[in-house]
């Protein structure tokens, strides 16, 4: 926790003025701020906004900064799956190393909340947790990571994977994660029945990939709210990807986010251009809170994605067609704040009173900061500056 003084700053892109941070949380906002003994910076009149939130990206994956992996094969989501359980080893992902790149970056482009879905199956066991927990300890101060104990591979249809997951629960992960009911278990009784079992079991929340589309995915996320229902779990489901939820029929997909709105799920996008999703706005309008992450970033998967929020804001903005300054605000609204509602995030914000954890963005308005591809000026974590321009205190391994 640091005291720190940054004098001329926009707030969400309004008027200058100072802030004030005493012990990691913002003590006052205002004009012509005095505090003596404290650290000073010049924020150059650049816009200030809380901390942006990375709130679904796979920090187990990355190979950035490795051998270029040479993506040969056209494959299905069961078969890219499989390749990469049996092949990681062999290609060199090391978890820690890759996560730390992964999260360094995105602490240098101004994220300071990270939810990273991780790998748990018989493969592996807990090896590439421990990996992350290892990063998440490492880069304490710099940017917070919260795990969702996922199993990508399978529950049912993996012997053993539910033992596992009791054990990830009870050794660090935050979150209960869970995948396809119907395209990858084939069970979704089964699966769903033993992911709400064993959040209820650890009192842990839920987010679950569903990358079924059309009629399969409504038929998931209906069996989902039946259980939110019968267990009281409202506002403790996070839905991933929702691919559902872009469906043509627009009366059914309507059904689908009033109950939603209704039980408090909560969305989590990431704009794939490939793929049919959410729109953000017809979310907006129902009251449902939304987040936003960049999945896997350069993996075995494909050569995609930065580790860059701003850049995940972008996508959204293009992916829903969104042209109006007032809608490229909320494209970043989903990017921050948005990730921090779903998240529940204690203390999040730029009020006083807040904890101390915010970016500056270059940019006349919140707008201009989402469409120039720029770097970030100042990043500041729990009162401290981590990040100048683009680049941490703490060099990428």
């Amino acid at each position: 926790m640091s005291n720190l003084l940054i004098r001329n700053v926009r707030p969400h892109g309004g008027a200058p003025t100072d802030i004030l941070i005493r012990d990691g949380k913002i003590e006052a906002i205002g004009e012509n701020l005095e505090a003596d003994g404290v650290a000073i910076e010049d924020g150059r009149g650049h816009i200030a906004i809380p901390g942006l939130v990375e709130a679904h990206t796979h920090l187990d994956k990355s190979v950035w900064g490795m051998p270029w992996h040479e993506n040969a094969k056209v494959a299905t989501l069961r078969e890219r799956i499989d390749f990469e359980r049996e092949k990681r080893l062999e290609i060199g992902i090391d978890p820690h190393r890759q996560s730390m790149r992964q999260a360094i970056l995105l602490a240098a482009n101004g994220a300071s909340h990270i939810r990273s879905h991780v790998d748990i199956d018989t493969t592996h066991g807990l090896r590439l947790m421990d990996g992350i927990i290892e990063t998440r300890e490492a880069l304490d101060g710099i940017i917070d990571i919260e795990i969702v104990a996922f199993p990508q591979s399978g529950l049912v249809t993996r012997p053993g994977t539910v033992e596992l997951l009791d054990q990830a629960l009870s050794n660090g992960a935050e979150v209960l994660g869970g995948i396809d009911p119907c395209g990858i278990d084939r069970d979704p009784k089964g699966h769903l029945d033993a992911v709400f079992g064993l959040a209820e079991k650890h009192g842990k929340p839920i987010d679950i990939h569903l990358h079924e589309a059309g009629e399969l995915g409504a038929f998931s996320m209906e069996m989902m709210f039946e259980r939110i229902r019968a267990l009281s779990m409202q506002g403790r489901v996070a839905i991933s990807h929702a691919f559902a939820l872009g469906a043509p029929d627009y009366l059914r997909v309507a059904g689908l986010i009033e109950q939603i709105a209704d039980l408090d799920v909560r969305i989590v996008t990431t704009g794939s251009p490939s793929s049919t999703v959410p729109s953000i706005m017809r979310l907006k309008e129902a009251g449902v809170k939304v987040a936003a992450g960049c999945d896997g970033i350069r993996d075995t998967w494909g050569p995609w994605g930065q580790p860059d929020m701003m850049d995940r804001a972008r996508i959204l903005g293009m992916k829903n067609g969104l042209r109006r300054d007032v809608d490229l605000e909320h494209a970043l609204h989903v990017c921050s704040t948005g990730g921090a509602d779903v998240m529940d995030i204690a203390g999040y914000g730029l009020d006083v009173g807040c904890n101390a954890d915010f970016t500056l963005l270059v940019g006349e308005t919140l707008a201009h900061a989402v469409v120039e591809a720029a770097p970030r000026p100042l990043v500041v974590k729990r009162g401290r500056v981590v990040a100048r321009n683009g680049v941490t205190e703490v060099a990428i391994p």
